[in-house]
């Protein structure tokens, strides 16, 4: 006889009168009839009482930068509006200078990668009303001198400062080519595994830039042939630096606007193939941060460093076993004493240490983790944070004394909790959600968290979903391996469990991630309603590394990627099939990215429990893989050649028996097409049967056009066909 092995700890509503409801369909996941509405581009403006959004009307398909009061949020003015500008149909992002007179607009972008795009950009004086465009060329990252008198910005590789009053452009680096050097902007890996684009940034008294040198010549290129629709296919080549290849060599300068000179930092230590994930001026324009970190990424050494004698002073060292985590967190107070981020004591917490690098405290504490700092309040001594303290599927808002004392909770409602504070803290507007609650955006009191009043929420998408055959995730807890995994699971809304039904599992389980949150849903969480309501159980288990849990618990999977993230989640299904509902017959699994890898993984050394799998532009090896990324929870292949083979599905295609679609992007820049081409290869020789399918250019999102809607088409048939009831497949 089954018995039940699922812990709930989180209440839930089920819908009545189904049967009278309407069901989903694809084509409304993506049409925009469950979207959300939002604050866009919000900015908390100088002087603490008033906030700027970026506003869409579709009737005039225009755009405009609105003024808000904070306590009447009633609109003030509008700052620009491109109705009134000839130059300009449309922006889609703003910056404003530091005395917010000058505001940056942005518009015709293209990407690039991940993060970074290409646009032209024009400048708007608020106060004279005119408008200039900065670059009659398409460049990247401008960004405006603390004084607002200039704007730096990067071009074909090289940095250029234009100067709002003269109207002159000044080039100050030469050297930039295509494939070989980058000045000021990040190379390709980078950007995805460092999270920034812009490697320059302006002293507080706007005389001096220092920037990252990027030499990609001896970087290993790659390239992809692009499609398109011309008689020949072209080609992107671009350097692409893996696992246990050459990296591109970094270098720190400075440029003086004064003497217009340019010089490198000179350290005392010596460093042997490392990178500079951050630069960050102190409140001394005298004065960088720079943090150099070791290949391994398990040493980060930050230093201070003058510009004038380009020499630096080393004031705080981390080091990890396993590796040491870069965030955006560090923050000078008026003293240049400095507010850090460490999981040295086994949770990511805050820590105050002096300038010289002697720590003065440890502010937060508990076997819990800080998952955002947003500020530090000077006039009251305060620092804000969000933190899992009230469990790992939540978020909440807290504030805390420097010296670690009167913490307060400052959200009240269980579930994702984020806060955006006015300039001088009176004030912070908390964007809320949960599985039962859409996105609701509300102003509240930063002493004690009080609502002061509501802005904007959804209630007309939830009063639309209660038209539909809606289900509710069941959060509980499920012990594998001995540790308690956290799990969410959709049934029908029409459950019987005196019933058997197919189970589809997703994960993604990359190390730090989270997939099991109490947030809002995205189209992948209404993809897994319209499964459920036809007649699937979809479940979901973040296993060991995944995040927020404590250091120990994600890095338990260093050196051997893959390989305790796919027991656990063979374990969960084989714990899961025991269930009276579940048909232990029928149970599949799917993941895109790292959860492609881990779907495959699955299905192949999950053999005997999974009956299909489907595998969204999956890492089949990690050797095909960036440095930064893999190197950091993997080590060298050189190094560690076992953990990156033993682990890799191409090497073991003798062990498929179920069903298997593999899924892939020809233009993927990040997870290279090569993945797929090789597992594909693999698998023909092993004369194992599959499905797959390609889509022409399409980078690792695989989206555009009508492609979204053909790839879940495509995967929906599947499921139905493999492992449900195939009369309902899409046509």
């Amino acid at each position: 006889m089954k018995t039940p092995i699922i812990y709930l700890f989180s209440c839930f509503f089920i819908l009545t009168a189904t049967s009278q409801k309407n069901t989903i369909s694809l084509d409304q996941i993506w049409n925009g009839t469950f979207r959300t509405q939002g604050l866009t581009a919000l900015h908390s403006m100088n002087n603490g009482q008033q906030y700027s959004v970026l506003n869409f009307d579709r009737s005039s398909r225009s755009t405009s930068i609105d003024i808000y009061d904070y306590k009447t949020l009633s609109k003030v003015k509008t700052i620009a509006s491109s109705l009134t500008m000839d130059e300009l149909f449309y922006f889609s992002d703003y910056t404003f200078s530091a005395d917010e007179r000058k505001v940056l607009l942005e518009t015709n972008t293209e990407s690039i990668y991940r993060y970074s795009v290409l646009g032209h950009y024009y400048v708007y004086d608020t106060t004279s009303e005119t408008l200039e465009m900065i670059s009659e060329h398409k460049i990247q990252e401008p960004t405006f001198s603390p004084d607002g008198t200039k704007v730096a910005f990067g071009r074909e590789n090289n940095i250029f400062i234009k100067d709002l009053v003269s109207g002159n452009t000044t080039q100050i680096t030469f050297d930039g080519e295509k494939n070989k050097i980058i000045n000021g902007i990040t190379d390709w890996v980078y950007e995805e595994e460092f999270a920034f684009v812009r490697a320059f940034e302006w002293n507080a008294s706007s005389d001096k830039i220092a920037y990252i040198r990027f030499d990609e010549t001896e970087v290993p290129e790659f390239s992809m042939d692009v499609y398109g629709t011309e008689l020949y296919q072209t080609q992107n080549v671009f350097k692409y630096p893996k696992a246990g290849e050459k990296n591109a060599e970094v270098s720190l300068l400075f440029y003086d606007l004064d003497s217009e000179k340019t010089a490198a930092v000179e350290l005392s230590k010596a460093y042997d193939d490392f990178y500079i994930p951050r630069i960050k001026w102190t409140k001394d324009p005298d004065v960088l941060s720079a943090q150099y970190l070791n290949r391994h990424q398990n040493a980060l050494d930050l230093w201070l460093i003058n510009p004038t004698t380009n020499k630096g002073n080393l004031v705080l060292s981390e080091k990890d076993e396993a590796y040491v985590d870069v965030t955006d967190n560090l923050t000078f107070l008026d003293d240049n004493s400095f507010i850090w981020t460490s999981e040295k004591d086994g949770f990511n917490h805050i820590y105050h240490y002096s300038k010289q690098g002697k720590l003065k405290n440890q502010i937060t504490k508990g076997n819990w983790e800080v998952t955002a700092y947003y500020g530090f309040n000077a006039s009251t001594k305060t620092i804000y944070y969000q933190s899992v303290e009230n469990g790992s599927i939540n978020r909440d808002v807290y504030s805390i004394r420097l010296n670690g004392k009167n913490k307060k909770r400052l959200s009240l409602e269980e579930g994702t909790n984020a806060a955006d504070f006015s300039a001088d803290f009176t004030y912070f507007i908390k964007t809320y959600s949960s599985a039962t609650t859409p996105p609701k955006y509300t102003l509240n009191d930063s002493k004690t968290g009080r609502l002061v009043k509501n802005i904007k929420d959804n209630t007309a998408l939830l009063e639309t979903l209660k038209t539909f055959n809606y289900s509710t995730k069941e959060f509980s807890t499920i012990n594998i391996n001995g540790n308690d995994l956290n799990m969410w699971m959709l049934k029908p809304a029409d459950f019987d469990p005196s019933k058997t039904y197919p189970l589809l599992m997703f994960q993604y389980s990359g190390p730090g991630s989270q997939q099991v949150a109490n947030a809002w849903s995205s189209s992948r969480d209404y993809w897994h309603q319209y499964l459920a309501q036809q007649g699937y159980i979809v479940a979901c288990v973040d296993g060991r590394g995944t995040g927020f849990k404590g250091a120990d618990f994600k890095k338990v999977t260093y050196l051997n990627l893959v390989k305790y993230e796919t027991e656990d989640q063979i374990q969960a299904a084989k714990q899961l099939s025991d269930l009276s509902y579940i048909d232990e017959s029928r149970i599949g699994i799917w993941g895109w990215s790292y959860g492609g890898h881990m779907s495959t993984n699955c299905l192949l050394k999950g053999n005997d429990i999974f009956k299909m799998a489907i595998a969204v532009a999956p890492v089949t090896s990690w050797r095909f893989y960036d440095t930064i990324y893999t190197e950091r929870f993997m080590r060298t292949p050189q190094e560690n050649p076992s953990g990156y083979d033993d682990n890799s599905p191409f090497n073991y295609p003798e062990l498929l028996k179920g069903d298997y679609l593999l899924i892939h992007g020809s233009g993927d820049d990040n997870v290279h097409v090569q993945h797929t081409m090789r597992m594909v290869e693999a698998l023909i020789q092993a004369n194992k049967q599959f499905d797959w399918a390609i889509y022409p250019d399409k980078n690792h999102g695989i989206y555009g056009g009508n492609t979204t809607m053909h790839l879940y088409t495509k995967m929906t048939n599947f499921l139905h066909e493999k492992l449900g009831d195939k009369r309902m497949n899409e046509n």
